[in-house]
């Protein structure tokens, strides 16, 4: 019965040629963009995942009270480890951490090897570390590391681009080169390549301790927030009851007193729940994989609904063979399963192209969301149970439906339409069009808001800019850098040159405890820290408000420059020559800037000031137009003549601002590729409805075409339906989109408003392809020779 069954379908399939292509493009289509998707979410969802302990793993943060409001943090004091599991019996281990990233973007240290310069990045850590995060060693082990300050482990990776093998690395001795960290160290260990799943990979691990004993103020001072601090809690530990417990822990023990309350997140879900407003979790990377998670839910039911409208739309095609079954004596549950098996024989056949759609496309699904996404059993397996839940769920209807009819009303003919049947039929239409348009008015907002962001004036020039680092780690090198930026600045084509540490994409530090003429009591608030050296403020063009630039000699290290923001903010009415003073030291502004964006724009321009020496780490050219290429090439050779063997890696400015809405640039670019798909799957449907009511029809259009009736009033008498339709989701569809992206645009301190031309562009396009969509078949029923039609009659 089963293999009787399944040559059935087949040749229902293979006999519906219009149909089975329909409905195997829809479904493909669909079941290829859920894949992908899903794809995407395992990888985002499987990020810092892949700790044994993960569970109990917690990083702790700290909510700050400035001006009336939090702000969260994910750097601690250098103490905190220590006390915490020397002071909560819940704490079963606890780390102190410099993370990779806490040295900038592009603060790569340096390894010397013989005359080869190698770049790579490192992580201090302490005892407690490998006892918290899974680090499996293939030569050497962490105790030697953690014995000796001048010790280190490194990648696996990296001990085999260098000595050819992990045993050969042990016991070698290396010059390390980052900032303060200059010096010889002994290779005691080598450790297994970090997954890719890590969000922060590092290749060298170095002793806390040295950290500690380079920056004193890290591990003296409880109110330094440098350091990252993760702990192991005990199995069974409530951390709604740790978190009051630690909640004042470092405000009872810093001299400088601030609101400021800990609390410990769950480490593995940084990533995805790393957006707090004012103390609270309101968000992150997790909005974006609810929404695809969404998308491939509706791109799945668009596909089912296309099956479920053409099935049933075909049905009084079918009306005899369910009649002659039943007389025969076929029972309703064989023939719902007969349905059932054709359609979960489509969904098995889409399967097999969506998986082949998959292949083809991955490279460039990889491509664009920088992943390395591939295809396996624990893809294919899953998603043979999504085949097979699609085709019983899109069959579920139709095989009610057909095997609902009685012997007598079908062999007779006398089966009607039903109201329910179109109310169903043109519900599900509409819901596909809700879904359209919605996707349409998305992607236009989406791409509006990335388009202001990328053109918006930040108050600074991005255009033309390159930024590189150089190597400063003492007065030898400080000196050696001067000299290059020196000659820098004397090629042909180059504008302007500086140096900075910190940078105007978030990466700056912060400092409290200013004191300033009629400053009241209890007015405090921590700065934005923005170090750079001399010339980096005129080559990035900073508009000043009143005053100068910090002086190009030593006199510069006893002025400072604030932003208008914290001049507002200190009440300040004529600011220039007056003294401030922070940590012991005395300064006179001597300039005030115009606000400029120095974060991304999800965030207001918070109070800042500019702190001058004579160099810093990474130097920035300002380039005249049309000779980068030339100036490029210039700067390259000179870098390579003072920096032996150091490669030179150079990034535009521009490029590194973009990375800011890296996220949102590819969530863009994917809604536009999903959103097209989606279309593209609902006017397949629509194709399917008007080829089979212009045939539904063809006995009254021949009629009417023999009384007169014009070609285009017929294909408008066709389409008037299909366009009413369209037009009712259109008018649910805009108060939904409106909403739901005002709540997206929310994240932004600076965005656009959603205007009328959005809904009307998106309104004219969902019509345009309506028209296109149905016009082919409207027009070709209305042009059809009535004979044809008529000659039965």
């Amino acid at each position: 019965m089963l293999l009787s069954y399944i040559k059935i379908a087949w040749r229902t399939l293979r006999k519906e040629r219009l149909f089975t292509l329909l409905n195997l493009a829809g479904l493909s289509t669909g079941l290829a963009c859920a894949l992908l998707i899903w794809l995407w979410i395992a990888d985002e969802r499987g990020k810092d995942h892949g700790n044994p302990k993960d569970a109990q793993l917690y990083q702790v943060m700290q909510n700050l009270k400035e001006d009336g409001r939090y702000t969260t943090m994910s750097y601690t004091s250098g103490l905190l480890a220590a006390g915490l599991k020397a002071d909560f019996p819940q704490v079963e281990y606890a780390a102190t951490v410099i993370p990779a990233s806490w040295f900038g973007d592009m603060g790569m240290g340096l390894l010397t090897v013989g005359d080869t310069l190698l770049k790579a990045s490192g992580q201090f850590v302490s005892k407690d570390y490998f006892a918290i995060f899974r680090t499996p060693f293939v030569a050497g082990d962490a105790h030697g590391v953690m014995t000796d300050m001048h010790s280190i482990a490194m990648s696996e990776k990296l001990a085999r681009e260098i000595y050819g093998s992990p045993q050969n690395a042990l016991n070698k001795s290396i010059r390390w080169n980052q900032g303060q960290f200059d010096g010889t160290y002994l290779i005691t260990g080598v450790f297994e390549d970090r997954p890719t799943s890590d969000t922060d990979p590092f290749d060298i691990l170095l002793n806390f301790d040295l950290f500690g004993k380079k920056r004193p103020g890290i591990v003296t001072d409880w109110g330094n927030s440098d350091p990252s601090t993760f702990v192991r809690l005990k199995p069974g530990t409530d951390t709604a009851q740790f978190n009051a417990l630690i909640a004042n822990y470092v405000q009872k023990r810093q001299t400088y007193k601030e609101d400021k309350v800990l609390f410990v997140r769950r480490f593995s879900d940084r990533y995805l729940h790393d957006q707090y407003t004012d103390g609270h979790l309101s968000g992150g990377r997790i909005i974006y994989v609810r929404l695809f998670s969404l998308i491939a839910v509706f791109i799945l039911a668009l596909a089912c609904i296309n099956f479920m409208n053409l099935s049933t739309a075909r049905a009084s095609r079918r009306l005899k063979e369910v009649g002659i079954k039943k007389v025969v004596g076929a029972r309703r549950s064989s023939l719902v399963l007969q349905y059932l098996g054709e359609s979960v024989l489509m969904s098995f056949l889409a399967l097999g192209l969506a998986l082949a759609l998959v292949s083809v496309f991955l490279p460039a699904f990889n491509s664009l969301t920088g992943k390395t996404l591939g295809l396996g059993w624990a893809v294919t397996v899953p998603a043979a149970v999504v085949a097979l839940a699609t085709g019983l769920f899109a069959g579920s209807y139709p095989a009610l439906y057909l095997s609902g009819f009685t012997p007598i009303a079908t062999l007779k003919g006398s089966l009607h339409t039903i109201p329910a049947e179109l109310w169903v039929r043109k519900g599900l239409v509409v819901f596909q069009f809700v879904l359209s348009v919605s996707a349409i008015v998305g992607v236009l907002v989406i791409y509006r808001q990335l388009h202001y962001i990328q053109t918006r004036d930040l108050g600074y020039s991005r255009d033309h800019v390159i930024d590189f680092p150089v190597p400063v780690s003492d007065s030898l090198s400080e000196r050696h850098a001067i000299s290059f930026l020196n000659e820098v600045q004397n090629l042909p084509g180059v504008v302007s040159a500086g140096s900075h540490h910190h940078d105007f994409n978030g990466g700056h530090g912060g400092i409290g405890g200013f004191d300033w003429p009629g400053k009241k009591p209890g007015q405090e608030l921590t700065f934005a820290n923005l170090e750079v050296g001399t010339g980096f403020m005129r080559t990035m063009g900073i508009r000043m408000k009143e005053g100068r630039y910090m002086s190009d000699d030593s006199s510069a290290h006893n002025e400072i420059v604030f932003n208008e923001a914290a001049i507002r903010f200190m009440g300040l009415k004529h600011p220039i020559g007056q003294t401030i003073t922070f940590w012991g030291m005395h300064k006179q502004i001597v300039g005030v800037a115009e606000d400029f964006n120095f974060e991304s724009l999800y965030k207001t321009i918070e109070p800042a000031f500019f702190q001058v020496y004579s160099i810093t780490d990474n130097i920035v050219i300002k380039i005249r137009a049309g000779s980068e290429h030339q100036v490029i090439e210039q700067v390259g050779s000179m870098y390579s003549r003072f920096y032996k063997g150091l490669s030179f890696d150079y990034r535009f400015l521009d490029d590194e601002y973009a990375k800011l809405y890296a996220a949102e640039n590819r969530v863009s670019l994917l809604s536009r590729y999903f959103a097209g798909l989606a279309i593209l799957i609902s006017c397949l449907g629509l194709f399917g409805l008007a080829a089979f009511t212009a045939q539904r029809r063809q006995k009254e259009i021949g009629i009417r075409k023999v009384i007169g009736a014009s070609v285009t009033r017929i294909a408008l008498m066709l389409s008037r339906d299909f366009f009413r339709l369209v037009a009712i989701a259109t008018l649910v569809a805009f108060p939904l989109t409106w909403w739901a992206m005002n709540r997206w645009l929310e994240a932004f301190a600076y965005r656009i408003r959603i205007g009328g031309d959005i809904f009307l562009i998106s309104g004219g396009a969902i019509m345009g392809i309506t028209l296109l969509t149905i016009g082919f078949q409207a027009v070709k029923a209305g042009r059809a020779n009535p004979v044809n039609s008529l000659r039965s009659e």
